[in-house]
């Protein structure tokens, strides 16, 4: 039973660097990463990932092709979402914002007039 342990240890060890590996470089990889996380509650990790998908695609959005559009847009929404969950308004608004400036749709223009009536409230509530 200790033989198998061992190779099940150093097949999990494994496939998690060749996860890492494979998302080196592919922005897809570390927003699924991110989503995986987003879906266990582990946000400050969907956070890193989100933020990775940013870093890796060119900041001069005309060198971006189509998917690598929908990929970013995503990560900035799924970034907002993040941000959310952690009570942190401002910075989920700014990402809300991107998301609906590089692939605007429903969604994204609700989140952003959400995350707004939310901030009002708080401000609202420091006031008073």
């Amino acid at each position: 039973m200790n033989i198998y342990k061992q190779y099940l240890k150093q097949a999990l060890i494994t496939v998690t660097m060749l996860t890492i590996y494979a998302c080196e470089k592919d922005p897809e990889q570390h927003l699924e990463l991110g989503n995986w996380y987003l879906q266990k509650g582990l946000i400050d990790d969907a956070i890193t990932e989100y933020r990775e998908v940013s870093r890796l695609l060119p900041p001069d959005h005309s060198k971006l092709d189509r998917d690598q559009f929908k990929i970013l847009g995503t990560a900035h929404f799924k970034l907002a979402l993040s941000y959310t969950k952690k009570g942190w308004w401002e910075y989920a608004l700014r990402e809300a914002e991107n998301s609906f400036e590089l692939s605007p749709s429903p969604d994204t223009h609700e989140l952003v007039v959400l995350i707004k009536e939310k901030i009002a409230l708080q401000n609202n509530r420091n006031e008073s």
